[in-house]
């Protein structure tokens, strides 16, 4: 008799189940994703958002290139100073740098550490930082600078004495560099990809 009980209480208990599976159902419908109709405000604000629905290059404003240009000239002194330090290594910049040009540098250093040279350098500052053009190049967007900086650079020999350069001489320098971001990367970080004699 107990047995009959314990059954009737596993039926109630699963037509329970069923009908408040029927009802939940009934209330949330069976779509697995949203299937309706963006509004057309909301629409508008998603589209700002939307990379591929503009070029880049159309947004790249005044002040988008003032706030480029800051990250730019850090970039720069980083690179330049790494590149000319004395232990012939790529360490701070390394982050900074496309494979092409990490490579070239890469082989400038190790041609410089085979002839028992090392750079000497002192960064005054950069005189100016100039966007010269800005476009989207397949996925990527790229920014050329143009930049005029002050250093102080000499080359010296394993015994210290100077094979090129003057170590009391301000040199007026001018480099113009390519930036490229990939658009499609939620990675932050612009690469130099070029330089331009």
């Amino acid at each position: 008799m107990n047995y009959s009980f314990e059954y009737i209480d596993i039926i109630l208990l699963a037509m329970i189940a069923g009908f408040i599976f029927l009802r939940l159902r009934g209330i949330l419908g069976k779509k697995t994703g949203f299937e309706g109709k963006i509004p057309s405000q909301l629409e508008k604000e998603f589209k700002k958002f939307n990379i591929k629905q503009k070029p880049v290059s159309e947004n790249f404003d005044k002040d988008a290139q003032k706030d480029f240009l800051k990250g730019a000239k850090i970039a720069y002194e980083t690179i330049i100073t790494d590149f000319s330090d004395s232990d012939n290594k790529l360490i701070a910049s390394k982050p900074l740098l496309g494979k092409k040009i990490f490579d070239q540098f890469q082989e400038a250093l190790k041609d410089r550490q085979s002839k028992g040279h090392h750079a000497e350098i002192t960064f005054i500052g950069i005189k100016s930082a100039t966007v010269m053009t800005h476009k989207n190049v397949e996925s990527n967007f790229e920014v050329t600078v143009d930049f005029v900086s002050e250093i102080i650079t000499c080359i010296k020999d394993k015994e210290k004495k100077i094979v090129s350069g003057d170590n009391e001489k301000i040199k007026t320098v001018y480099d113009t560099w390519v930036f490229s971001k990939d658009i499609n990367s939620s990675n932050p970080n612009w690469l130099l990809i070029d330089t331009i004699t």
